[in-house]
């Protein structure tokens, strides 16, 4: 064995301790740790031929890098839809890189990793109160979680025109309808082949909204005189959080024939929520749901979930088969999670969702939700009462989104969201609303409270006021 090798197969606990030393000591001061830094070029670096061993790697990554790693666990990073991890969930992902499980099958030889993956599962179902009807997997993120629904979808549509296109390719188009489409979705749908141009806009509703005009939507259904097709809608969108009528898509689905996708990566947390959970009445009829766990979950990153009801199990098996491996088995006989999503190679991903959810329950992510929800509604108070900014659309959840108030307000804003990133206390993205410059503060970690909110409150006001 190589001698760097072999010393820390001797030293494991100290490699390890040394490690878990450096990840509590960010953890532990993480409230002032920044939440932006000024990054140079990487340093060029070549491979020694000996290398350091374990415990001087980790001494180097300290002394170098350590201090450059932001706070994007933390309660003021509000940039994206990004959540910490539970504390329990870091001891799942701990334990999901010991173990280091390939997730595959639930008989016959393996693990028991499959298993805790269909309990995870299951215990989503319970959390989002849908049925059991859903079968669903771990993958890596939204993206993945939509490109496995849509990829369905288009089996789906295929099969009623009578393609196979696992096997045989696209041998036409057909349509996909949605009106504010996540760019994760529409990258899912060019990476299927499906292409974005035949992608059927349908009108949003008036006032400043992002929702389906359900009107629209049934004369574009109609306009294709029966023709199947794929319809995503949103539950939950990016800017303004902004949810599809489900209930009346839900009736729409009874009368036309088509593929209902919900795009719900973070928003379908709502139903946790007694004065949101009205939001998702009906969605429990769609054919496919994607949500996303390193958002409201608060598992560690590179986690999401499809759930697609198991009446499609079939064409599921038509679109991500192994149909040359032989030795995988029977995929419907012998269940074999390779058979049924994109990933051959998957991490022990549903380990850390299994330990969040074990340890705090509905209880622990209802609370989670409901004081997330106040953080967002305290500061979209205070941007609407504040003469020098203003809402670019309601608070409808946990997202804010704003801009500065009066003249030249474009060119201000980002000059003030630079500023304020700039302080290293808080952190949010620019974005862009209904033909304006604005900011999203997206606020969805374990961690945050209101004491955090008066905290940027005060922090907004400085800066606005030094503009």
């Amino acid at each position: 064995m190589n001698e760097r090798l072999e010393k820390d197969l001797k030293s494991i606990d100290q490699v390890l301790n040394q490690t878990l030393d450096l990840g509590l000591a960010y953890l532990n001061r993480l409230d002032s740790v920044p939440t932006s830094v000024e990054v140079a070029e990487a340093d060029k670096i070549i491979l020694e031929d000996v290398g350091l061993g374990g415990s001087n790697t980790i001494e180097q990554f300290k002394n170098k890098y350590e201090k450059l790693m932001v706070a994007s666990a933390g309660p003021r990073y509000w940039g994206f839809v990004t959540g910490g991890s539970t504390p329990a969930a870091l001891a799942g992902d701990i334990l999901a890189s010991i173990y280091d499980q390939n997730t595959q099958t639930n008989k016959g030889h393996g693990d028991v990793s499959a298993l805790i993956e269909f309990q995870t599962i299951d215990l989503l179902l319970d959390l989002f109160e849908l049925p059991k009807d859903f079968m669903g997997g771990f993958v890596t993120g939204a993206t993945m979680s939509n490109f496995t629904c849509l990829g369905v979808a288009r089996q789906w549509v295929g099969n009623q025109l009578g393609m196979d296109i696992g096997k045989d390719g696209m041998t036409r188009p057909f349509k996909v309808l949605s009106a504010v489409p996540h760019s994760s979705a529409i990258k899912a749908l060019s990476m299927l082949g499906l292409g974005s141009k035949n992608i059927v806009k349908v009108k949003v509703l008036e006032g400043n909204r992002e929702a389906i005009d359900i009107v629209d939507l049934e004369q574009k259904i109609k306009g294709l005189h029966g023709e199947p097709f794929i319809l995503i809608s949103s539950g939950g969108t990016v800017n303004t959080v902004d949810f599809d009528d489900l209930e009346a898509i839900a009736k729409l689905k009874a009368k036309y024939n088509f593929w209902w996708h919900i795009d719900a990566a973070f928003g379908g947390f709502a139903i946790l929520s007694k004065d949101h959970r009205h939001l998702l009445k009906g969605w429990e009829k769609a054919d496919s749901i994607t949500i996303d766990g390193h958002k409201w979950l608060n598992v560690p990153y590179e986690s999401a979930f499809y759930f697609i009801k198991k009446e499609h199990r079939l064409l599921q098996v038509e679109t991500f088969q192994n149909s040359n491996a032989p030795y995988l088995g029977d995929p419907l006989d012998n269940f074999n999670y390779l058979n049924f999503l994109p990933e051959n190679s998957r991490r022990f991903k549903a380990l850390p969702a299994w330990f969040t959810l074990t340890a705090y329950g509905r209880m622990g992510y209802q609370e989670i939700i409901e004081r997330n929800i106040a953080c967002a509604v305290e500061l979209g108070n205070f941007i609407e009462q504040h003469d020098k900014f203003q809402l670019l659309a309601p608070v409808r959840l946990n997202t804010v989104c704003f801009a500065l108030a009066g003249a030249d307000a474009d060119s201000k804003t980002k000059v003030f969201l630079n500023k304020l990133n700039d302080t290293g206390k808080v952190f949010m993205t620019p974005t862009n609303f209904d033909g304006k410059s604005g900011i999203r503060a997206a606020i969805v970690n374990w961690r945050t409270t209101i004491k955090d909110i008066e905290l940027v409150q005060s922090l907004m006001t400085e800066v606005v006021s030094g503009l």
